[in-house]
């Protein structure tokens, strides 16, 4: 038992400096030496967990990707209304971004990698949420009149990848201040006017804690 701990210590280990390694350098020009150095184990070590970079840029991946299912269901589960729990998935994923390597990593991840049917992966998993969330709003007559929930879903979706992918380089982008003033600017044309004043553009306290 205590060596399968050993081993999975060591694989997180990993995946994290692999994270930080892509989040600081990119894909293409981090290198194996580097990861196992940051992460405190020898080269050996390493090819014992990944046989290559791009198996342990994947690792990141699948890692990010949980925790934003984790994400999701979590405030799935906290609130009934569809348009509401949509803006607090936003405020909860950018928040995630803002201090989490390993999710801001497994999304800059999107266009490196060599793949097959699932290219910019982590971004496919946000977008399904956001096309299912956004599909339970058009069902419960939610959405203002002549919005489709598959368009909203293409404004909702490129926009915050837009946030994703600015807030890199600047956090303004993936503020909370930001997201309000693109909810404020959206919600008059996207929620039915009947349920708009219930709508809290800055997230759902309940939900979604102060940084995300």
């Amino acid at each position: 038992m205590a060596k399968q701990e050993r081993a999975a210590r060591t694989r997180q280990a990993l995946v994290r400096a692999a994270a930080e390694v892509f989040a600081q350098c990119g894909f293409t020009t981090a290198s194996l030496a580097s990861i196992s150095e940051r992460a405190g184990v020898s080269a050996g070590a390493l090819h014992f967990h990944f046989e290559s970079k791009q198996a342990l840029a994947r690792a990141v991946e699948e890692e990010a990707a949980a925790v934003v299912r984790d994400l999701v269901g979590r405030v799935s589960a906290a609130g009934p209304h569809p348009v509401q729990r949509l803006i607090d998935s936003t405020h909860a994923l950018m928040g995630r971004l803002d201090r989490d390597v390993v999710v801001r990593a497994g999304f800059g991840l999107g266009g490196a990698l060599p793949r097959r049917g699932d290219a910019m992966y982590l971004h496919g998993v946000w977008r399904d949420w956001v096309e299912e969330v956004l599909g339970d709003a058009e069902r419960e007559g939610v959405l203002a009149d002549g919005v489709s929930a598959a368009d909203a879903s293409v404004a909702v979706v490129a926009a915050t990848a837009g946030f994703e992918l600015l807030g890199a380089d600047d956090r303004t982008w993936t503020s909370t201040a930001t997201l309000v003033r693109f909810w404020e600017l959206l919600l008059p044309r996207l929620a039915a006017a009947d349920g708009l004043g219930r709508l809290v553009s800055g997230g759902t306290p309940a939900v979604v804690p102060e940084g995300g």
